[in-house]
């Protein structure tokens, strides 16, 4: 690679490494260097240098192609997000003139974002007094380092599908090709899926509705046919204990019966063509609504990607049971979210879609959609969960996605943050508690909304 066009692909890098399973030093072995160097590599400090280049080429020809193809392109992405306050025209214009001093912006970015979220999760923890990640809390984060995005498991599943739809009868097939036979449980309380490895029996519970009960049978053909690709991944992923192994081998074939009733290339394509709208999807590939939506923030193969979206699930109670983000917002990692979020508005409202145009303190807009669920438990003795789903994406994405068509971006955008104790806002009639890094002060002579100010 000629100076001029030196590329800076530590984030790219370190994925691939993780989704293959490897551990630094196996992959610097594999690439013929050290250790160390392949650290400076993925830490953003090194650029590609021909050897490196030719070495991916020979072991992940995919990932070459996509950084080289995209590298222009993704070079003034990233260059105008770093410098989001100067004119467009001043980012493009380095990115092309200089694109050696771009590259170490850029990384100076990256960066100074990564030491913000560390500080993020430290505040966090010493504002909610969590200590050492739960398991369940370590499996999120290696998800969320891998961009959410498994490279072995999505080509797998979709070699193994093809081109065929994957109905009930291709499920069954491929289950029999296994030696499983599938039954449905008499008693109304059985768990909802439930595998007999002796007998090669899969019971599932029979409240199931039709894409329920389809994604629990693509759960188990993944869980057989990728056994060893699951088990390769979770092997040195940095999970620590026991149960943060286990809980990500689940989420692992979880996520590859996802690729198999949603092959990516066929979803992706579906996706671009009905402008990302939701029910068109589910119905096409026979899914649940929260499915779509889960599987749009994971299309983010190099050279391919999607729409970056940010994905979340919230309970009755504010908590956040799933989440993901592709787009410069994040998730606090520890407590509620910004209650002026529309999702904890839709949870109230089952089956209705709602949209909203936000801001985020950055000053990063975003358009968004939120539907409450109801998933019936079949039983007047066991409550329903009710629960909502959220799908959102930066304005600039606006014409692709069909939600924006149903908000008036005239109007100023809704304020929100990450969470109170995070959130720098010093006017929100929301605020239930201070930013963890600010000081308040309380007149006594004074009553607002909040009965402090923050200073």
């Amino acid at each position: 690679m000629a100076r001029s066009t030196r590329v800076y692909a530590g984030d790219q890098l370190r994925t691939v490494r993780k989704t293959a399973g490897l551990n630094q030093a196996a992959m610097a072995a594999r690439l013929g260097i050290s250790v160390s160097y392949l650290s400076q590599l993925e830490g953003g400090e090194r650029p590609l240098t021909p050897s490196v280049a030719a070495s991916l080429r020979r072991h992940h020809p995919a990932l070459l192609e996509a950084i080289e193809g995209e590298a222009p392109a993704r070079r003034l992405s990233l260059l105008a997000e770093a410098l989001a306050d100067l004119p467009p025209e001043a980012p493009a214009r380095l990115a092309q003139e200089r694109p050696e001093i771009a590259d170490r912006i850029i990384a100076l970015h990256a960066a100074a974002r990564a030491a913000e979220e560390r500080m993020q999760m430290v505040e966090e923890a010493l504002a909610t007094g969590a200590g050492a990640r739960m398991p369940w809390e370590a499996v999120r984060d290696w998800f969320h380092a891998a961009g959410n995005y498994v490279d072995p498991l999505d080509r797998a599943a979709e070699a193994l599908v093809g081109d065929a739809p994957l109905d009930d009868a291709v499920l069954a097939v491929l289950l029999a090709g296994h030696g499983i036979t599938v039954t449905t449980a008499r008693d109304e309380a059985a768990p909802i899926r439930q595998f007999d490895r002796a007998r090669g029996l899969l019971t599932l519970n029979a409240a199931l509705p039709p894409e329920s009960r389809r994604f629990q049978i693509a759960h188990q053909v993944a869980a057989i046919a990728f056994a060893d690709t699951i088990a390769g991944i979770a092997e040195v992923a940095p999970v620590g204990s026991v149960e943060g192994h286990t809980l990500l081998r689940v989420g692992l074939a979880n996520y590859a019966a996802g690729a198999l009733t949603m092959p990516y290339a066929r979803f992706r394509s579906a996706a671009r063509a009905v402008r990302h709208d939701i029910d068109r999807l589910s119905r096409r590939f026979g899914v649940s609504f929260e499915q779509a939506c889960h599987r749009l923030s994971t299309l983010q193969r190099p050279g391919a990607a999607g729409i970056p979206f940010y994905f979340c699930r919230v309970d009755m109670a504010g908590n956040i049971t799933k989440r993901h983000s592709a787009t410069r917002l994040q998730f606090a990692r520890f407590g509620g979210a910004c209650p002026l979020w529309i999702m904890h508005e839709a949870v109230a409202i089952p089956d209705r879609i709602l949209v909203q145009h936000a801001e985020t303190p950055d000053g990063v807009r975003y358009v968004a959609m939120a539907k409450g669920l109801v998933k019936p438990s079949g039983s007047f003795a066991r409550p329903s969960r009710r629960y909502a789903v959220a799908l959102g994406c930066e304005a600039v994405h606006a014409a692709d996605f069909v939600y924006a068509d149903g908000m008036d971006r005239g109007v100023p955008a809704t304020p929100i943050g990450i969470a109170c104790r995070l959130c720098p806002r010093p006017d929100c009639d929301q605020r239930a508690f201070p930013p963890a890094d600010r000081a308040i002060r309380v007149d006594t002579d004074r009553r607002a909304v909040v009965p402090y100010q923050v200073v």
